[in-house]
This record gives structure tokens, sequence and C-alpha cells, in this order.
């Protein structure tokens, strides 16, 4: 198998910026969903409210494509290119077609923050002003703010952290591990029968010291050599994703999706919302029992929830609202047979929640680079995340 496709989201819900490389991070790819779209809604009694938009909501955020000027080395001049895209409207020339600057890492100095909570998650962010507000708000035809996450994070919640997921809080390894324990168990039963020390009998007091110190030696290895693991990893944290940093989808399980479609219909990946996308799967929808996944000799990839879907594979990208004909029916399509995690059973399962290995923090992933199935489950993860109703 091999990484086929690779995407950034610099602004939530808006659309894709696909890259031949990206840089990763605990928080997922560098510069993915750093930015929020809140719609500003008015009260009968004047008190303005602010409600996160996504796009299976607001199906006409799809009209809005992005592209990403990235810095140059050790500067700060790097930009998001935001496109809006009017339905029908096809010729580049358009006037209809307006196109909107936002910095990519803008000044928050003096700008109001705001709390966003999503699924639960709460964090802050900052209002990026009338400029970009004044933008979205035309092209929209409602009024709505533009938030920039900055240094901020959100909690992941649930099951999903790795330490957390039935996938890998079962392989935790332990401080010690099964050699050392034994190696230990046998120094301490030498020392327990008072192995002669040249003629002299050790005491009961430095019996007890010496098997302190070799427990806190035999502790002190194991936690560096397996303190990275699932089960020591510090909390997980993620930006204005929904609840994990990546999304990986397989292009197998897509063609399988598409010839459930009528006539030369085939299902647009793009609706998936992926981050990295893996072609070369023998199987459609293996990929729910991949636990973790090496790309090239390196990249350490922790698989640990299932990606439950919702109205966002219906949208129509062209038109931006809900599609129609089997474009717009791909989700009760899917409810057929893919309503197979228990935590979430009447909703289908289409991809899967990825955090990174620690020790591949920065690191660099490539198109084309090859993908190993390092560890599976025989049982699917259960969907558990605070909130949930079925």
């Amino acid at each position: 198998m091999e990484i086929s496709q690779l995407y950034i989201y610099p602004i939530k819900s808006l659309r894709e910026v696909a890259v031949p490389e990206a840089v990763l991070t605990s928080t997922g790819f560098e510069y993915d969903r750093r930015f929020m779209l809140l719609k500003v809604n008015q009260g009968d009694d004047g008190v303005e409210t602010l409600q996160n938009m996504h796009v299976p909501h607001f199906p006409e955020m799809s009209l809005f494509l992005t592209d990403i000027v990235f810095p140059t080395e050790c500067k700060k001049n790097g930009k998001i290119i935001v496109t809006y895209r009017p339905p029908g409207v096809k010729d580049n020339g358009n006037p209809q077609i307006t196109t909107l600057e936002v910095p990519l890492e803008p000044d928050v100095q003096g700008l109001e923050e705001l709390t966003v909570t999503m699924h639960q998650s709460p964090t802050r962010g900052y209002h990026m002003g009338s400029k970009y507000n004044d933008w979205f708000s035309q092209c929209f035809g409602y009024k709505v703010v533009l938030v920039y996450l900055g240094p901020h994070w959100r909690r992941v919640l649930g099951s999903f952290p790795p330490g957390k997921s039935q996938a890998h809080r079962e392989q935790a390894t332990p401080l010690v591990s099964k050699r050392s324990a034994t190696v230990l168990a046998l120094l301490s039963l030498l020392l327990n029968i008072g192995v002669p020390l040249g003629q002299r009998e050790i005491s009961s007091f430095t019996l007890l010291v010496l098997v302190t110190i070799t427990v806190a030696v035999f502790v002190t290895i194991g936690a560096n050599r397996y303190g990275s693991g699932c089960g020591k990893r510090k909390e997980e944290r993620i930006t204005f994703a929904d609840t994990a940093p990546y999304l990986m989808i397989s292009e197998t399980s897509v063609d399988n999706v598409s010839a459930r479609l009528a006539g030369d219909n085939a299902m647009d990946l793009r609706k998936t919302r992926p981050n990295i996308v893996i072609s070369g799967a023998r199987t459609a929808f293996e990929e729910d029992f991949w636990a973790e996944l090496m790309v090239g000799e390196k990249i350490r990839l922790l698989l640990t929830a299932n990606c439950i879907r919702c109205q966002s594979l219906n949208v129509d990208y062209m038109t931006g609202k809900m599609g129609t004909g089997d474009s717009g029916n791909i989700l009760k399509k899917l409810m057929k047979d893919r309503r197979v995690d228990k935590g979430a059973r009447f909703s289908p399962v289409f991809g899967r929640y990825v955090f990174l290995d620690r020790d591949c923090e920065n690191a660099s992933i490539r198109v084309g680079e090859e993908v190993t199935v390092s560890r599976r489950v025989e049982e699917r993860t259960t969907y558990d995340w605070p909130g949930l109703t079925n």
C-alpha cells in the first residue's frame, strides 16, 4: 500500500488543499484546521450568539476553495487564499468569483478572545476582525465571524486517545519488561535466602535496600525504554478538528461505495474530508481492524477509533446544497451494512481516526510513500465520545 493523497484544511469545513508533502505533529498536520467560522445568530431580545459552522449543517461552505502559500524560512509570511465560487459559476474570470487573503499565522496582539466549544471540548480563539468577517458575511449572505486558534488547543475526550483506546490500551507495555521482571525475581530470591557475601550473610535491612535499589533501576530502565508508549503518553491535544488529529481513508473502500452508485457516478473521496488517503488495500473496509500503520521505515501512526459519518457525504460541492440522486444519498446507502460500531449503532462507519507516535513529531509524510499494517485488532473499536446519543 502507499500514500496516494494528502489534504490540509486551513479553515475548518471549507474546501481542502491537496499537498504532496505535509509536516506531522501530535495535533495534526501543520496549519490544519487552525481557523474556523462561526455564524452570528440574533435572538428576539437582540442578543447575539455564535454558532459553530460545519459543512453538513452549512453545505454552502463547500463553495469556498482554499489554497496555502507556505511561509519562507524563518518568516511568518505564509497566507491562505480563499476563493468564493458561487453556485453554477465555472469561469475563473467571472467577477462573481472573489478572493480573500488570510495570514497563515496572524499577529494576535490586541485581538479579542472568544470561547469555542466543539463536541464538549472547549478552547479559546481570536476574533479576526471586520476585514475578514465582512468578506465572508457578504459571500454567505448572513453575518459570520472568523476565529483563529493561535497557541490554544482542545482536549481529546472519550476513548479516542491512544492511551484509552481499546486498540492500544491493551498493548501498553509495562514499565518493567518480562525479562527484567524475571531477573529481578531471581535476584530477590537469592538475596532473601541469604547468599554469602565473602564470609558474611547480608542483613535483612541490607537485603531490603538492595532489593529496593534493584527495583528502582529496572523501573528506570523500563520507563526510559517504554515511557513513550501508549500507556504513558501526555494528554492528547487537537485543533478545530472534530475529535482526533488525523482522519485516514482507503481508496479501496471508496471504490466500494462508488460501485453502489448508479451509472457513471463515483464517490468523491474529498467529501469524507480525509487528511491521509491510502491506496492498495486488498479488501474494502479492512481498515476497520487496523491498529497501527508504518509509513516508510520510521513513521508510526496509531489508529484509535472509527469515523462515524454524517450528512457531509451528501453535499454537492458545485451547488453548495445537499446533492440529488445517488450522489445525495450516499449516507443512506452506507446505512445498509456499515453500521458496524457498537458505540454508534445508527451511524455508518467510513474511515479511521489517527494519532501520531510521539517519536515522529515534526517528521514529514509524502505522497507515494509505502504503508504497511504493523498491527491489527480482532474486534472493531467502539466509539465512545461524551454526549453521543444513539
